[in-house]
């Protein structure tokens, strides 16, 4: 008899439920019976070694892969089957792990196409970028600290400040759920900290529930809520952060000797 899946707890109202998500490529199965929640504020980090099911998870949490079977339910309602678009006008905000803004335009003019494409309001956009939006997105930048660099393209920024004006992108779509992909990868250690710092200040100010992957165990442990831990396309494990850090399997199979 199988075991039954594991499952994590959460004391609220989840924003996000998934239940015995499923995915397979070919013969490989990539993520198998995954569960977990998360709810409003909340910081969750997803963690395992390469090969765990981190990105299959995301790319089915973000519509960009159908799961094989499972459910996930967005504040309720089921959004397994729908497209990224549609996700994103429900409320899912995602960053990536590399950043994604168009380097030949400024800083507002990026987070005013991320609110004109929220608002289904793209065509026409460009020939009327000094108006269009332009107090909300600056609202926007004003939440990252990027306020001061609003005019500047973005081709010329430093790579910590590329990853607040991507913030920004994501939150412009009021989002009730935060994706947020390697969100420290590249940057200098005092970078990671002050971007997860933002993150988390935003998340309970604003009641974003934050679901995060990330190979920096500082970061991890320092930041996040909960922490959920997948091996081979299973969840293994799933808890407070020292409850994480000092469970058997976790240490076997991802982190070694942390301490």
């Amino acid at each position: 008899m199988n075991a039954p899946a594991l499952q994590v707890p959460t004391l609220q109202t989840p924003v996000l439920q998934v239940d015995g998500l499923h995915k397979a490529f070919g013969g490989v199965q990539a993520v198998e019976d995954v569960s977990f929640a998360i709810s409003a504020g909340e910081l969750l980090a997803m963690i395992g070694p390469n090969g765990a099911g981190k990105s299959t998870c995301f790319n089915m949490l973000n519509g960009q892969l159908a799961p094989d079977s499972g459910l996930m339910r967005l504040e309720g309602r089921d959004v397994v089957g729908l497209s990224p678009r549609a996700i994103w006008r429900l409320g899912v905000g995602r960053t990536f792990q590399i950043t994604a803004t168009f380097a030949s335009l400024s800083v507002r003019e990026n987070v005013q196409m991320a609110l004109y494409s929220h608002a289904g309001k793209l065509r026409g956009l460009l020939a009327r970028f000094g108006t269009a939006l332009k107090e909300e997105a600056d609202a926007l930048l004003a939440q990252v600290g990027m306020l001061d660099q609003a005019e500047r393209p973005c081709g010329v920024l430093a790579y910590g400040d590329l990853k607040r004006v991507e913030l920004a992108m994501a939150l412009a779509n009021s989002p009730r759920l935060l994706l947020m992909d390697e969100p420290t990868a590249g940057m200098a250690p005092k970078e990671r900290v002050a971007l997860m710092d933002l993150a988390a200040r935003l998340a309970r100010a604003q009641k974003i529930a934050v679901l995060f992957t990330e190979h920096d165990m500082d970061v991890v442990f320092g930041k996040a809520d909960r922490i959920i831990v997948l091996d081979r396309g299973r969840l293994i494990a799933g808890g407070r952060p020292e409850e994480v850090r000092n469970n058997a399997d976790v240490r076997a199979v991802y982190l070694g000797g942390v301490h």
